[in-house]
């Protein structure tokens, strides 16, 4: 694997300028693909998150002065950097996160973008409302207006597309940002941030604070100054946000072990397609990874079978080479689970399929084998955890009943599919599945950018929705306006 690394010394962004963090300090950047140090980051400081609010608190006034069709300018000429900066995105995402090249990192720089479009033209439209009045003399009007300064605090496994649902439209609708990247993907996160300052925003309302999430993002989710808090990551991450961000305005996208349930009637050549998705896309590292399949019981030896060829035909690899389709994970906390979770599987009588343990032979130990397990139990820690890595856990059920129990036991609710060509028993699923978004006969990671996504209520998958124009209206305070015509 021969990359040429050009190392380099990243810096933060806050009020306009690019600049170094208060203590001085800097840690390094290693590549999940490579183990070679790609760059220098700042670490920022409770200070430096604390001079990033102050700088968006003192933009708020500049940044609704510019009107919708101006922020909408704005951000397709962000679009418009991250296109023209594709290539080396993409380089800069597989070198920094570990996902394959072609297969994966440029689709995401181009979602990425996309994010951007799409709230450049929602915002032409988010529209007000006419309001009846009990009174024949008033008129009611109830328009939307910022929120004032959001922290928007984000992950490692898509650090390009996890950004830009949040920040786009909190741009749009006249935000001011204050972004803390996980640090272990900060060097993408500094380039991408290149691309938010050529839209020549008013200084200080748009901030990049790198460093410990321990400390940059819990300064941000809890100083008076924030307004909202949109959060991507950890449900357990999410709940300490949360506390601390009390009494503000909360958008936050949590964990996932999804359901995906395959009924005997299903295409099954078509639900292995979906598993494979499902479980190995970004290395299974997804929110809405397929962490649980459900097989109904008289097709399961064949899906099984089906799935673990399909399996076999992945590619793990340097994730530079074009013919990869599956890389690396990005850091040893997820592959240590990867292996915790298959250990104590295979110690309570699960059966190992394919894989199961980490690949040898490449410069770091953090490339693992596509894995499948059968026999899994409901009480087993790959059925009741988000796992993260790339794995097929096989439950078996017998008949509907069970399989809508089983899909529904699980503190999660984010996202879940279902195979079958049976049209009732697939919007009885869609209705009974304790999830927000539920696929019929598609991937669990399959979704689309300006569509509502978020965990089901009662779940420990998050509150509020991202995507299109339902972010927007979130990210925005309607103030109703009395008019007293006959005074006028």
């Amino acid at each position: 694997m021969t990359i040429d690394v050009a190392r380099s010394v990243k810096k933060m962004f806050v009020d306009g300028k690019w600049t170094e963090s208060e203590s001085g300090q800097l840690f390094e950047a290693t590549s999940p693909a490579t183990g070679e140090v790609i760059g220098q980051v700042p670490k920022g400081t409770r200070a430096d998150a604390g001079r990033a609010v102050e700088a968006a608190h003192k933009a708020r006034s500049a940044m609704a002065g510019l009107k919708g069709f101006e922020r909408s300018k704005r951000l397709h000429r962000i679009a418009e950097a991250i296109e023209r900066r594709r290539e080396e995105l993409g380089h800069l995402l597989t070198l920094d996160q570990g996902k394959p090249l072609v297969a994966e990192a440029l689709g995401e720089v181009d979602e990425a973008a996309e994010y951007f479009r799409i709230a450049a033209e929602d915002l032409k439209r988010l529209e007000g409302h006419v309001l009846p009045s009990a009174s024949p003399t008033k008129l009611v009007l109830a328009r939307h207006y910022p929120r004032g300064v959001y922290g928007v605090i984000t992950p490692w496994n898509w650090p390009l597309t996890m950004a830009a649902e949040l920040i786009a439209p909190a741009l749009a609708a006249g935000n001011t940002v204050v972004w803390t990247p996980a640090s272990s993907t900060s060097v993408i996160s500094a380039a991408f941030m290149e691309c938010l300052a050529e839209a020549d925003w008013p200084p200080g309302a748009i901030n990049l604070v790198t460093g410990p999430g321990a400390e940059v993002g819990d300064e941000v989710a809890g100083h008076p100054l924030v307004d909202g808090v949109g959060f991507v990551g950890s449900t357990e991450t999410g709940a300490s946000v949360a506390r601390r961000a009390a009494g503000k305005h909360l958008m936050l996208e949590l964990g996932g072990n999804g359901p995906m349930v395959v009924f005997a009637d299903a295409n099954i050549g078509h639900a292995v397609e979906g598993a494979i998705v499902g479980c190995y896309l970004c290395a299974g590292q997804s929110c809405t990874a397929g962490e649980r399949i459900l097989v109904e019981e008289s097709i399961r030896d064949e899906f099984v079978a089906r799935l673990a060829d399909a399996a076999r035909a992945l590619r793990l690899g340097d994730p530079f080479a074009p013919e990869t389709t599956l890389g690396p994970l990005n850091n040893e906390g997820v592959a240590t689970k990867m292996d915790e979770h298959v250990a104590d599987a295979l110690a309570r009588g699960a059966k190992l399929v394919l894989g199961g343990e980490r690949a040898e032979g490449f410069p770091t130990r953090l490339y693992y084998h596509a894995t499948i397990l059968d026999g899994v139990e409901p009480s087993m820690r790959v059925s009741q955890e988000e796992t993260f890595g790339p794995i097929a856990p096989i439950i078996k059920f017998r008949d509907e009943k069970q399989a809508l129990a089983l899909a529904n036991d699980s503190p999660y609710g984010l996202l879940g599919a279902v195979y079958t060509k049976d049209l009732s028993r697939a919007l009885r699923f869609a209705d009974g599945l304790d999830t927000g978004w539920v696929n019929i006969n598609e991937s669990t990671n399959y979704w689309e950018a300006h569509l509502p996504f978020g965990g089901r209520a009662g779940k420990k998958s998050g509150i509020g929705r991202v995507g299109g124009r339902f972010a927007l209206e979130q990210m925005t305070d309607l103030k109703t306006i009395v008019i007293e015509i006959e005074s006028i």
